[in-house]
């Protein structure tokens, strides 16, 4: 297979991401595909399990967010035109959050899928990072065995792939983002969350300082990590019709559900 074919291989898998990954606001659809990505590895990927818990969570977040920047853009009460532009940022900052999530989805599912078929090829170090391709091919050799991994090793992985996210998509779009929302209070509250995945214990919370810091960011991502080992993966899983978004359908056929909606999301792109 010559390297042409290779990088038309990838193109092509990326340009089907980018459609499954669907609009800024498709995060079911998102969630769909990350738990597809989950089960496709034999439950060895945790990475887009958690991500699937991310994306919903967000949902709420974002309502919630928006909801409050509306009732504090009373301040500019008698700047109608200012209030009008302050919440038109709020609404940018958080679209920003939601095109994360969306590249994310792209490049885990680009990553998984590419690596599966060529991860092995000499050339396939070109277009995944090499930081990824050798986990992500022990994870395939494991999958392809019908073995699960130890968490030892699945956090390896998670890992790996959740530092490639922060370094290269995450990190420098926030980055910017936070620079350019010019509303302190707001801004400050929005980066101050308190993130709870359902399958999170008791009232179990990941308190955010600064979510601009990467380094807070990643401490946070392993503690996710850990709390899903905890909770157990099935757990996890489960826990995931908790957030009342994703329909039965998907949780009694997986595979069936996710083939129907690839192929009606394909054909109408």
């Amino acid at each position: 297979m010559t390297g042409e074919t290779l990088k038309r291989q990838f193109e092509e898998l990326h340009t089907e991401a980018t459609i499954l990954a669907g609009g800024l606001s498709d995060l079911s659809q998102r969630a769909t595909v990350y738990r597809h990505l989950f089960l496709a590895s034999g439950g060895n990927h945790a990475f887009p399990l958690i991500a699937a818990h991310g994306a919903l969570w967000a949902g709420g977040y974002f309502r919630m967010g928006l909801r409050l920047g509306s009732a504090l853009s009373w301040q500019y009460l008698g700047q109608p035109e200012l209030r009008h532009n302050q919440l038109h940022k709020l609404a940018a900052f958080a679209d920003v959050f939601r095109d994360i999530n969306r590249r994310v989805c792209i490049d885990t599912y680009v990553n998984f899928h590419f690596t599966r078929r060529l991860g092995h090829h000499p050339q396939a170090v070109e277009f995944i990072p090499s930081e990824l391709l050798e986990p992500l091919n022990r994870l395939h050799a494991a999958s392809n065995s019908g073995h699960e991994l130890p968490d030892v090793e699945k956090q390896i992985i998670y890992e790996a792939h959740f530092r490639h996210e922060q370094q290269h998509i995450v990190g420098p779009t926030l980055t910017s983002a936070v620079a350019e929302f010019d509303w302190p209070l707001v801004r400050a509250l929005a980066l101050k969350p308190a993130v709870r995945f359902a399958y999170f214990q008791g009232s179990r919370r990941l308190w955010f300082r600064n979510f601009a810091s990467q380094d807070e960011r990643i401490e946070k991502g392993l503690l996710a990590f850990s709390l899903a080992s905890q909770a157990g993966w099935s757990t996890v899983d489960a826990a995931l019709r908790h957030y009342r978004v994703l329909p039965a359908a998907c949780f009694a056929l997986p595979a069936v559900y996710f083939q129907e909606l690839r192929a009606a999301v394909l054909a109408a792109a």
